[in-house]
């Protein structure tokens, strides 16, 4: 569950808008993984318990990382772009919003350009929120406008 959260955070970091949508986004992917967790656990009825129970805090802590990210300085966005456009592969970004709270360590791990001409960059993200420090791993290209979007 952690490491979906972190992922989902990862995913939004790069998102150019701040309307509503990580709210939205981050629920969704926090009730399906806490869907999943819970079907793993017990039987008949106390696996369905699991599931439902699973949904829930999975849809409410997606919800409050989306939410989070809804209200992320644009001084994050312009970190994350500028690490993965200049930073060479294996060297680490580190920076810290004083108004969320949060740190980030953004390691680019691999460059490559795909088949369309795109260039990509797979990347390594750190968030610490509230002492806690979670690692995601992602895959961001960049777009003609030269803004980085995450693909996975």
């Amino acid at each position: 569950m952690r490491y979906l959260v972190v992922l989902t955070l990862a995913a939004m970091l790069l998102a150019g808008c701040t309307t509503q949508k990580h709210t939205v986004g981050g629920a969704a992917l926090g009730g399906i993984g806490g869907g999943v967790i819970g079907s793993q656990i017990g039987k008949g009825t106390g696996q369905t318990a699991a599931i439902i129970g699973g949904t829930l805090l999975g849809a409410a802590l997606g919800g409050y990382v989306g939410s989070y990210m809804d209200r992320m300085d644009e001084m994050d966005r312009r970190n994350m772009n500028q690490t993965l456009e200049t930073k060479p592969t294996g060297t680490t970004s580190q920076w810290h919003n004083p108004d969320t709270q949060t740190a980030y360590a953004v390691t680019p791990t691999e460059t490559y350009q795909r088949d369309d001409g795109r260039y990509c960059r797979e990347y390594t993200t750190e968030v610490q929120i509230g002492g806690e420090t979670e690692k995601a791993y992602g895959t961001a290209c960049r777009r003609d406008d030269g803004a980085w979007e995450i693909i996975n």
